[in-house]
Order: structure tokens, then sequence, then C-alpha cells
């Protein structure tokens, strides 16, 4: 019996590892997501509520890019309007062949890369990828967020923001993809989302 019931708890263990396996959907070599973002001006868009903050929109703002990273909240300050983080890539950086060649990972809402050799400079790996904080203009929006798995092509469209909070709590985004270390992520509410090449 305590060798049938060894090997039952080497068996839950083994699943629950297969379970915590990170879903990644796989790319040939080559450019997935060619064009830069796109950001433009937001002043005819007055600002608005979600959650007793006030959102008030900076820039307008779309974008199609590979998913490198993605990253579920739910406790924190930030994961109250805004439960997901995806780092994308986009031009070089949204290609295989230099992909495999960096070790990227994510601390405290913002990504990190290394490279034993860089298979770009420094400059290009910096401009082509981001952290962008995810805020969802809908349940339905929300719920195809959390769909995303790394590898996703995805499309997203709607304004790069600054949230206020009436006890004096903000969240500004950026409005460069050149600018890197502390303020540098952008912090977007999602209007518009699509997975474009979902193979699940």
């Amino acid at each position: 019996m305590k060798y049938f019931s060894a090997f039952c708890l080497v068996l839950l263990g083994a699943l629950i590892a297969v379970a915590n396996v990170p879903r990644v959907e796989e790319h040939r070599a080559g450019v997935m997501a060619a064009d830069e973002p796109l950001q433009g001006d937001a002043q005819q868009r007055k600002p608005w509520k979600k959650n007793g903050y006030l959102i008030r929109p900076l820039a307008t703002f779309s974008i199609t890019a590979r998913t490198l990273l993605t990253t579920r909240y739910r406790w924190g300050r930030e994961a109250e309007i805004s439960p997901i983080d995806l780092t994308l890539g986009w031009g070089p950086m949204s290609d295989s062949a230099i992909l495999s060649k960096l070790s990227i990972s994510r601390g405290n809402r913002s990504y990190h890369w290394k490279a034993r050799e860089l298979p770009l400079a420094y400059e290009d790996i910096n401009n082509h990828a981001a952290n962008m904080h995810l805020i969802p203009a809908s349940s339905y929006v929300e719920n195809k967020l959390l769909e995303v798995i790394s590898g996703n092509i995805v499309e997203i469209k709607g304004y790069l923001i600054q949230a206020a909070h009436p006890d004096g709590w903000s969240w500004t985004s950026s409005l460069t993809r050149e600018d890197s270390g502390n303020g540098a992520c952008e912090v977007v509410w999602v209007d518009n989302f699509k997975i474009l090449n979902n193979h699940q």
C-alpha cells in the first residue's frame, strides 16, 4: 500500500509540473510584426473614470507585436485597474532568431533582458520591445487579454493614459519607445484587442 501511495504522489507531482509549464506559441525565424507602433494626438478625447480612477488620455496608440511575456496580477494598487502586463516585441524583436539569443524576464511590473553576446545593437533591442500595463475597456477585452500566451501575435488599439485617484496616487504612461528604466513602461487603455494567430 505504501508503494501505491508513493506512486500516486509521484504521479500527482508530475501532473502539477506539466500543468505549470508555460504555454508558448512557436514561430520559425523571421520578423513576425514588422510595423512600428502608431501614436497620435488625443486632445479631442475627454477624460473618463474606471473603478474610481480618473483616466486621462495622453495619446492615441495602436500596435501589432509579438508577445514575449505575459503576467496576470491580482494584488497591488495597479491591479485594481490593470490585471495583466504584456511584454511585446516588434520589428527585429519579433524574430525568433533574435529572441533565441536573449534571456527575457519580468519583475516588479517591468521587464529585463540579458545576452551573452548581443544579437543586435543595444538601441535596436531597447527600441523594439516594451512592457505594457494594460487596462481593459470592457470585460470582453479583459477576457481576451487573459487568453494570451507567449508567442501570440496581438493587435492593440486604444490610448496611452494617466490614471489618477482622488487620494493623490497616479500612474503615467511613457510616451516614447526609446526610454528604459523607471517610468519607461506604457500604461495602455485597451479599447480593441485581437490575437492574430492563436493556434491553440
